[in-house]
């Protein structure tokens, strides 16, 4: 059977794109974290950053589950129907700034 859609390949690797950019906001972040570790920390600072390090895990642990299930649902949806490419962009777009939105949160902890 000839492939009907061929765009449908590169639409479909959009979710996966995603997920790694939800990786790499870890990433910078324990990085951030990394560098800003001495022997002569204080308590407080410890647990700032151990908040910090907290918040970004779960937040890209449920944006990581939201991804997967648009995804997912986004690619079997437009497989059928094109139209559909759109709203599923968006609503990952949605569940991405998740993850933006918390890197902000610890940054502001972890630099306090």
């Amino acid at each position: 059977v000839p492939n009907m859609r061929p765009s449908l390949p590169s639409w479909s690797i959009i979710p996966v794109v995603m997920a790694g950019i939800i990786a790499i906001y870890g990433l910078v972040e324990a990085v951030l974290i990394g560098n800003s570790l001495t022997p002569r920390i204080t308590l407080f600072k410890s647990f700032l950053q151990l908040e910090a390090g907290f918040s970004v895990g779960l937040s890209r642990l449920v944006a990581g589950f939201a991804i997967g299930i648009v995804g997912d649902t986004g690619v079997w949806g437009i497989a059928q129907q094109p139209r559909l490419f759109m709203r599923m962009i968006l609503i990952l777009i949605f569940t991405e700034v998740l993850g933006l939105y918390n890197i902000i949160v610890a940054l502001i902890l972890s630099t306090k």
